[in-house]
């Protein structure tokens, strides 16, 4: 698995929306967008960060779209956010292909309890509105993530004042 190329374009994606159509990544637009990839509807630590997220949305969406996805069908998508009424743009149906492109770890369920199909692990992506990718934290597991407030402060900080990618060395 290569990292993630910080300061390249962000290959196109697209992601089935729950609320129809899709949303897309690694195309220029108006606004930064923030990605946030998450295990599944099987996670409990991931329904906590979400919410976390959820509690505070309206202060990334004032500065950048958020983006939430995961490997989850439709239905369990669904499930998630009527059961938690989250209110960000939730998408569906990441492909292993899309995983890897992102370099994002992949997981095997340990059991069928748990989910029945391979599924990405989480991460989190900050793409510029030119669709070069400016900050990546990946994990291998569910309880390494980054800290929202600190995710967001630096955000506005980036973005207020157009600083450069680092780790391009």
């Amino acid at each position: 698995m290569s990292k993630p190329k910080v300061g390249s374009t962000v290959a196109p994606i697209s992601f089935l929306s729950v609320d129809g159509g899709y949303r897309e990544i690694g195309r220029q637009g108006e606004r930064w967008t923030m990605l946030f990839v998450y295990r599944g509807r099987h996670c409990p630590r991931c329904k906590r960060f979400l919410q976390k997220l959820n509690g505070q949305l309206t202060k990334w969406t004032d500065r950048m779209d958020v983006i939430v996805v995961s490997a989850d069908s439709k239905s369990k998508a669904l499930a998630d956010r009527d059961e938690f009424g989250w209110s960000f743009n939730l998408c569906y149906g990441l492909t292993v292909p899309q995983m890897r492109s992102l370099g994002l770890y992949v997981s095997e369920p340990l059991s069928e309890a748990e989910t029945s199909d391979l599924f990405a692990e989480p991460g989190a992506f900050a793409i510029r509105p030119d669709g070069t990718l400016m900050l990546v934290d990946i994990s291998n597991g569910p309880a390494a993530r980054p800290d929202l407030d600190e995710l967001l402060d630096g955000m506005i900080f980036n973005i207020e004042n157009d600083r450069p990618t680092r780790g391009t060395a």
